[in-house]
């Protein structure tokens, strides 16, 4: 609800399974409205009729994304919470990956955010208000072996989300990158696909990053909807937010041991000025 105790209006994409299922889902269990786009989400609007509108919508198609995004605002009459979740993994070394695997997860989980954004904001800078939600990763903060194109694509989506809520701050629009550690979603199922071309050299750091993900427990995605909720509630959000157990200890190794390589290569790097 809004300070003003009024439903907030949600536009959310890749709503049919994983967290954006259980953020729709919990946003109409308190009376929000919510625009879901995705390949199925006819049970949400059978469920609740008069607050849910289903709009079926492939991110890659950016005029599709721009069509359903006017949709919802001619629907609910504002965009209140836009969230960015569609996206999928793609795993192989980098050698491993093809061309078109590589444009086909970027087009994905970057320019399918960027149509996005660039659809909802000027709807939010006329209202002068919003809140912008981007599912990026704990691999947007430190990538791993098998993981580089998919961790690019995060990577991405960290420099888009810092840029704008800079450009926006004034505007009344708010930006929160949301970095889940390991989850049991369907991202190591249906939501992963692998390099085509495998390569005996890359075994052993496959077989690393599998042992990695096993020592990690995987979260309730359920646990995180009312996180979200109380994000979205707070007059002034967090830029980021790590959620789950696990992932902020490795995140702080790897930005100290950057940082302890910038220092300790500065002196050379500072001659080439």
């Amino acid at each position: 609800m809004t300070a003003a105790g009024q439903p907030r209006m949600w536009f959310l994409t890749g709503t049919s399974r994983g967290f954006a299922r259980h953020w729709a889902e919990a946003a109409l269990a308190r009376g929000d409205r919510v625009a879901a786009t995705a390949r199925d989400v006819a049970d949400l609007v059978e469920r609740y009729p008069d607050t849910a509108l289903a709009l079926p919508v492939d991110v890659t198609d950016r005029a599709a994304v721009f069509a359903a995004v006017k949709q919802a605002h001619d629907h609910f009459g504002r965009l209140d919470v836009v969230v960015s979740n569609a996206g999928y993994g793609l795993f192989g070394a980098i050698e491993e990956v093809t061309e078109d695997q590589a444009r086909q997860q970027i087009d994905t989980n970057v320019f399918g955010c960027l149509s996005v954004l660039q659809a909802a904001l000027p709807i939010m800078r006329q209202q002068g208000s919003g809140h912008i939600l981007i599912t990026s990763s704990f691999g947007g903060l430190m990538n791993f072996p098998t993981g580089g194109l998919y961790g690019a694509t995060k990577f991405a989506l960290e420099g888009l989300g810092e840029a704008l809520a800079a450009e926006t701050k004034d505007l009344g629009i708010k930006v929160t990158l949301i970095e889940p550690s390991y989850f049991g979603t369907d991202f190591n199922t249906s939501s992963r696909k692998e390099g085509q071309n495998t390569i005996d050299a890359y075994k052993a750091v496959h077989q690393q990053t599998e042992e990695a993900f096993k020592k990690m427990s995987p979260g309730d995605p359920a646990h995180t909807a009312p996180v979200v909720l109380e994000l979205v509630d707070m007059k002034e959000p967090p830029l980021r937010i790590i959620l789950g157990k696990g992932a902020l200890p490795m995140v702080k190794q790897t930005y100290q041991k950057k940082l302890a390589e910038w220092d300790q290569w500065s002196a050379l790097g500072e001659s080439a000025q």
